[in-house]
């Protein structure tokens, strides 16, 4: 059976504390993904994602001038990359996300999409069939 990590995108995109979400978002676009860690110094302070983004348009007056730090989830819901893409699923479908962090003994080693999970068990469902 699949771990997380073997799932994950080790490709962290990262944005800093004091970017707008308007650079977040054409951050996002430009690299075609659906999440950026926020980072403070060393430490990653929050994840800010997709829905925070339209989120964000709908609610604030200018993103232009709106910092990240104000729509970003805070704190990082991570997951060991040792568990099963079973659990992930069933976290995120409880918590009502789509991006998760990955960690490896505590540190950040990944995101996880519901993209990676649903291209993961659609694989699965044809090997099954």
């Amino acid at each position: 059976m699949a771990t997380i990590g073997q799932l994950m995108n080790r490709d962290l995109s990262v944005v800093t504390e004091d970017m707008t979400v308007k650079q977040a978002a054409g951050q996002m676009h430009e690299q075609r993904i659906g999440s950026l860690l926020v980072k403070k110094g060393n430490d990653f302070s929050g994840i800010v994602t997709e829905t925070d983004v339209v989120r964000a348009v709908a609610e604030q007056d200018d993103v232009a001038k709106t910092s990240v730090v104000q729509v970003m989830s805070s704190p990082i819901l991570t997951v060991e990359k040792k568990l099963s893409p079973h659990y992930a699923r069933d976290l995120m479908a409880n918590k009502r996300i789509r991006h998760l962090a990955v960690s490896d003994n505590g540190k950040i080693v990944g995101i996880l999409s519901a993209r990676d999970l649903l291209a993961y068990f659609k694989t699965m469902s044809k090997e099954v069939s």
